[in-house]
This record gives structure tokens, C-alpha cells and sequence, in this order.
């Protein structure tokens, strides 16, 4: 699907770097030989899995926040990126509600200042800008959304993301017609894998509740969402970077999401991931009169597929058990970041 040689000797800069996604990001581009610059607050959780990765040595790790754009244009003149992939945000639905503010000045106005800072460095080739499967006029319809579907996420986090979108295609439209640089956004669906610790995200929880051995509470075993192993945008994002990078005319706006028969419910997801782990884990619905949260959302991937030959690698039963082997390797104080490179081989290779 991709050869990671590519970017062996790249300058690539990846904003959001500490994150889950960033981490597994990373990992993977410094294996591949890529000089990666990251550029990101200090990791969001604790435990943290940048930490366990065991990279920072690796790569020049910046921290600092997205909405300063001085620190932002001083780190692009110093690592000169001919690839940029952005991937820092506030991620998190029920944290956008609390904190509305915050949430659109990071996920807009950082994404204002990272096209600015590629306006201004010529050397960037490459941009991709990482939004969500949730940035659509979410109508609870049963069918995928497409690309020209209508951007308009309902909660602050899903409608940050859109103007999100929309300030990418704005500068795209206004500022990089003169293809000297190819540029992208990717709409990816939920992602499971080993060492994410975030809150308000059922495998963590689940996760947590196996270690503390407590049932796993669901707040809406009835949701669908496209659940994927993390590595599936990971390396879509990897692919559309390198294939815009060659070749301009493959710029636009991607889909990346599971087969439609891995669109499954949440209480679907952790019914699987109960059988996988066993010890006696069980879950119970219990619903928290939490804030709105869209019920049913998939992806149509077809643009992805027929642009760039790709499809999905593991299925949502082969991510969960990737999800569950990295655990209990981890629990078992096994070296994480021999773990991570195992499952990309097992990956990439696949």
C-alpha cells in the first residue's frame, strides 16, 4: 500500500506529536528515517504514550501551544519541513462543551496559524490537515458521508473541526494555486489502539477498567461509530502526504474509514474487546445524561479507495486484538516501543 522509503531523509513536521495518533505518527516516520520535527503541549494524559515510545531522543520535540504563532513560524524557518501533517487539537467531544472557547481557538485559530506558516516557508512541499469523521451535517442517516457532503458539525469540537476545513480550503483557494505546495485534509473515523489514555473514549475506559478489574460502564451501547486500529489513518495520512508530494493533482479531501460491515455499535466494540481480554470483564449500560452526542455516523471511503488503490488493513476484531496484545504486553512491562515497531512491520507488511 505504501513504501515507507519514501520519506527516509524528509523533513517532516508534525504538529499535535505528544498525542496518541502523533505518537504512533511519529514512531512509525523515524523508522522510516524521515527527520521529524514535533510541535505540541506536553503529553495530554498520564500515563502517556510519547513517553513509552520512547522517541523524543529521536526527533527535535517541540512543546509549545498551536495558537502561538511566533514560537509556530520560528519552528518552521529553524526545521525547514518539506512535509507537514497537522494533528494537534482539543479532541475530545465532551471537553469542547466545557471548555467552547478554548477548543475553537486551538482546533481554528491553530489551524489558521499552521496555513499561515506554510503561506510563508517555501520549502514546504506537503500539507495535510487531520480533521474528523464528525465535521458533516450529521442527518443520523444509515449511509456513509461523502466528501461534498455538508460540513457542519453540531457540538464545538465537531464544529471547530469544520471551520477547520473550511480555513484550509480558503487558503487553498486564496494562497496555494500556484502549485508550489499540494495540500489536503483527511476526515478520519474513530481510532482504537494500544496506549490511548484519553478520557471520555470507550477503549481507554475499558482499559482502565480491566486494570482496576471493575465492569466497564458504557453511556450508550447503542451508538455507531467507523472504528479503526490507529494505524489505518496513520498510514493513509503517510500515503496521501507522499502521493500529493509527486504528484499535485491528488490534493483534495479524503474520507479515511473502516469497510461499512466494521461500522459497529459501541456496545458491539466492547462486547468484542470482553471476549479478547476474558478474566471475567464485564459491562454495563448505565447512561450519564450527558450532552448531545451524534447516534449513528460512517464514512463512504470510495474517493480514498479509487485515488490510491487503498483499502483497509485490519479488520475491527484484528484491531481490537492488536489493542489487547499491546495491554497486556504493557502490563506485563514489556518494552513499549519494541511493541509499537512490531505491530507497524506486522502492519505495513500485511
Amino acid at each position: 500500500m505504501i513504501d515507507l522509503s519514501f520519506f527516509k531523509g524528509k523533513k517532516v513536521l508534525v504538529t499535535g506529536h505528544t498525542g496518541f495518533k502523533g505518537t504512533w505518527m511519529c514512531r512509525t516516520l523515524i523508522g522510516a528515517g524521515a527527520e521529524v520535527t514535533g510541535y505540541s503541549l506536553e503529553p495530554p494524559t498520564d500515563p502517556n504514550l510519547f513517553a513509552m515510545a520512547e522517541i523524543e531522543d529521536k526527533m527535535n520535540s517541540v512543546i509549545a501551544d498551536i495558537r502561538d504563532l511566533d514560537k509556530l513560524s520560528e519552528v518552521f524557518r529553524e526545521s525547514a519541513p518539506e512535509i507537514v501533517i497537522h494533528l494537534a487539537a482539543q479532541p475530545i467531544v465532551r471537553d469542547s462543551y466545557k471548555e467552547p472557547v478554548y477548543t475553537y481557538e486551538t482546533n481554528v485559530m491553530g489551524t489558521v496559524n499552521i496555513c499561515e506558516c506554510v503561506r510563508q516557508n517555501d520549502c514546504v512541499k506537503s500539507f495535510l490537515n487531520v480533521t474528523t469523521d464528525k465535521v458533516y451535517e450529521n442527518r443520523e442517516w444509515e449511509w456513509g458521508y461523502r466528501e461534498n457532503e455538508p460540513l457542519d458539525g453540531y457540538d464545538p469540537y465537531s464544529n471547530s473541526k469544520s471551520c477547520s476545513e473550511l480555513v484550509t480550503h480558503s487558503y487553498k483557494n486564496s494562497f496555494f494555486t500556484d502549485d508550489r505546495v499540494a495540500v489536503s485534509t483527511a476526515r478520519a473515523g474513530n481510532v482504537i489502539g494500544g496506549g490511548d489514555f484519553a478520557n471520555d473514549r470507550i477503549i481507554p475506559d475499558c482499559v482502565r477498567a480491566a486494570e482496576q478489574k471493575k465492569d466497564i460502564i458504557i453511556r450508550n451501547p447503542f451508538s455507531t461509530r467507523p472504528y479503526q486500529h490507529v494505524l489505518e489513518p496513520v498510514i493513509a495520512y503517510l500515503m496521501i502526504v507522499k502521493e500529493q508530494y509527486e504528484n499535485h493533482e491528488l490534493q483534495g479531501y479524503y474520507n479515511v474509514g473502516p469497510d461499512e460491515v466494521d461500522c459497529v455499535t459501541t456496545g458491539d466494540l466492547v462486547e468484542m474487546f470482553v471476549e479478547k481480554w476474558g478474566e471475567g470483564l464485564k459491562w454495563i449500560d448505565q447512561y450519564d445524561g450527558g450532552p448531545h452526542e451524534a447516534g449513528f455516523l460512517k464514512l463512504d471511503c470510495s474517493k480514498l479507495k479509487k485515488t490510491f488503490g487503498w483499502k483497509t488493513t485490519w479488520s475491527v476484531s484484528e484491531a481490537l486484538d492488536k489493542t489487547v496484545e499491546w495491554t497486556k504486553a504493557w502490563f506485563a512491562g514489556e518494552n513499549i516501543a519494541d511493541v509499537m515497531d512490531r505491530q507497524i512491520q506486522e502492519f505495513v507488511g500485511k
